[in-house]
């Protein structure tokens, strides 16, 4: 019959002094924006201008006559208005009748003035680098 051989162990030692060792982490995100801007113009503007013309008004009156609105909400925004009078609009006559002659009236009226719609992606790349040096 046979008889089991005996192991012999040996033990394992490392044969080093020092060293390290590095990890890396990388991640990245991506954020895609929206902005959106709603400009409101609360008061309006009038202008006239032209040659061989002038005020029809017996004092020379050229500005509309304002009338304050009601409060109005759009979007959540809340605001007072300003708007001419339309009937007080100044009348204009030529001075110089069979002349030539030239008006030009302009009439910014209240409301919604401009929207700004800003559309943006920001890319955010982050680089973790950790090194861990032991020794014996």
């Amino acid at each position: 019959m046979l008889y089991p051989l005996g192991a012999i162990a040996t033990p394992v030692v490392p044969n080093f002094r020092s060293g390290s060792s590095t990890m890396s982490s990388t991640s990245q995100s991506v954020i895609n924006e929206s902005i959106t801007s709603h400009q409101y113009r609360t008061g309006f503007s009038y202008s006239a201008s032209g040659h061989n013309i002038e005020s029809a008004d017996l004092n020379g009156y050229i500005n509309p006559s304002a009338v304050t609105g009601e409060t109005q909400t759009i979007n959540g925004v809340q605001f007072n208005w300003t708007s001419p009078t339309l009937e007080a609009i100044p009348r204009w006559k030529i001075v110089n009748a069979g002349g030539n002659f030239s008006l030009v009236e302009s009439l910014i009226a209240p409301g919604l003035d401009t929207v700004t719609t800003i559309n943006r992606t920001i890319t955010t790349t982050t680089t973790t680098e950790t090194t861990s040096v032991f020794g014996q």
